[in-house]
């Protein structure tokens, strides 16, 4: 199949995977519509089975990343990591409302950056609303600063995002310069994002002090575990071994005393590795490869500019928001990055775009629905205050951080 009819059936297979992971009736996975979708792209023809092979394994080794830093962030959980950290934010607030959102933005900017953003929405969220919860507090403002962070604040290493490990490898960086060119944009957006929330939400941001919280006992085997997985990332990334490796790392120091009290569960292991979001990513790259074959990456490569100017970067991150919204950041950016592979200036544009930008619409990104769906009934947002919020605040903040990339671009180089 090729021409106008290859192209509506791509774009019709790819917004009805879009929908299901969107909508997922009866709970059932995003692969449910994904996998049959991609099948059905290779056995019309509209991707080549070789293509499709291709595709699969290139970003194989990022889906593997993906499951094991999920098992490890449920290890973590597991450990009492997120109940310790927010009791500590709760603790450290000395019971001010105001100094707790300070702490949440960190606590959440942290998290996403050094488990992913999945942590932050699905073990972070519960922890930050109960902090609030015994404070007496107004959970709103917390728990949009969870969601927002989990997007905007997952900037900072390759690691943090599926959107970053999606790219990480166009860029030609290393671990270190990657994060060095994001550690300005990353400074600068939290702060924004604090400072957004601070004001929006201030009616529920009493003076008055309540009462202040225990912190409780650390876990300092899981914390010391986390703290050098993390610099294995670094060492790994700088002898080029795949970061999944400092992960499964992690993951086997946090099993081993439970091993010896035998209080391991596979299935719940397996489970926390999220099988099916697994296959739904490897299907959707399928997919994703169909629409930017019949259509959509010769549109793109005539509406984003070259160069790594700023107006050229902002342009850039424009459209990366733009398409993150209408499609949701995952095809947003296996569809453009190829498009900027040859400029890593480009391709961390196109993060800040396909990051940032999903805190405009509730479509935006996965995360976000995740974090909504499992929010309680009376915890939920209304969804035009969120998009409100969103679509009045993202803009300035994408503005903000493509000036922080230009300036960290012409400081550390490319």
């Amino acid at each position: 199949m090729s021409g106008a009819g290859a192209e509506s059936v791509a774009v019709l297979l790819l917004v009805a995977t879009l929908l299901f992971a969107v909508l997922r009736p009866r709970n059932l996975s995003e692969a449910f519509v994904a996998v049959p979708a991609a099948a059905l792209t290779v056995l019309l023809g509209i991707v080549p089975a070789a293509a499709a092979g291709r595709a699969l394994r290139d970003i194989g080794p990022t889906v593997g990343f993906l499951a094991a830093i999920l098992v490890f962030g449920h290890l973590c959980a597991e450990a009492g990591v997120f109940a310790y950290l927010g009791n500590l934010a709760g603790h450290a607030s000395r019971g001010r409302p105001r100094r707790l959102l300070v702490l949440v933005v960190a606590l959440a900017a942290l998290v996403t950056a050094t488990l992913t953003l999945d942590a932050t929405v699905v073990l972070l969220t519960p922890i930050v609303l109960a902090t609030a919860g015994r404070l007496a507090l107004p959970s709103r403002p917390y728990a949009y600063a969870c969601v927002r962070l989990a997007n905007s604040g997952s900037l900072l290493l390759p690691v943090s995002n599926l959107t970053n490990l999606l790219a990480f490898g166009r860029t030609h960086l290393s671990f270190g310069h990657f994060t060095a060119l994001m550690l300005l944009p990353w400074i600068v957006v939290c702060v924004a994002e604090w400072a957004t929330l601070r004001t929006w939400f201030r009616s529920d941001l009493p003076v008055e002090p309540r009462p202040v919280v225990p912190a409780g006992r650390a876990p300092r085997y899981a914390l010391a575990v986390l703290a050098a997985t993390v610099a294995l990332f670094v060492v790994a990334s700088a002898i080029g071994v795949a970061p999944a490796w400092a992960a499964l790392t992690g993951c086997a120091a946090l099993l081993v005393p439970r091993l010896a009290r035998r209080d391991v569960h596979p299935v719940r292991l397996v489970h926390a590795a999220s099988p099916g979001f697994c296959a739904f990513v490897l299907a959707l790259a399928v997919v994703v490869d169909g629409v930017t074959r019949h259509g959509l990456g010769h549109l793109l490569d005539r509406v984003t500019p070259a160069g790594s100017s700023f107006l050229a970067l902002l342009a850039i991150t424009a459209v990366a928001a733009l398409l993150a919204n209408l499609l949701n950041n995952l095809p947003a950016t296996l569809a453009l990055v190829p498009v900027v592979a040859g400029s890593p200036a480009a391709v961390l544009a196109v993060l800040l775009g396909v990051n940032i930008g999903p805190n405009a619409t509730y479509p935006g990104s996965l995360a976000t629905l995740l974090w909504r769906r499992q929010l309680p009934a009376e915890e939920k947002p209304r969804a035009g205050e969120f998009h409100r919020l969103g679509l009045m605040s993202v803009p300035l903040l994408l503005i903000a951080a493509t000036a922080a990339l230009w300036a960290a671009v012409r400081l550390f180089g490319t």
